[in-house]
């Protein structure tokens, strides 16, 4: 029991992280942001992802966070990519595949 909990709470800080570095990111490029540095045309409770080859951009809800399918994802994608870099949050998976799972989970 005591290490679910402990993987519950490792789960939670790095979904944080995740946010925090999501919601950052328009302090460092300028231009298309609100007063509180927030990309406008990503609403409230979202947030920008970058998929496929071309990287390409699509908007989710947070809760998407949660799904063990899109946690996976996020271990691949820090595993590949790292957490800590200019692009966002970039995800190692085919546009087609992300378009089906977030179509499956929403």
């Amino acid at each position: 029991m005591a290490v679910k909990k402990s993987n519950k709470l490792a789960q939670a800080a790095v979904l944080k992280q995740i946010l925090k570095r999501c919601s950052s990111l328009g302090r460092k490029q300028g231009g298309g942001y609100d007063e509180e540095s927030l990309p406008l045309d990503v609403p409230k409770g979202h947030f920008a992802v970058y998929v496929g080859e071309n990287r390409s951009r699509f908007i989710v809800p947070i809760s998407i966070l949660t799904h063990p399918e899109f946690q996976s994802l996020l271990r691949r994608a820090e595993e590949e990519f790292g957490f800590d870099h200019e692009m966002g949050l970039t995800l190692p998976c085919d546009e087609v595949v992300f378009r089906s799972l977030t179509s499956m989970i929403r």
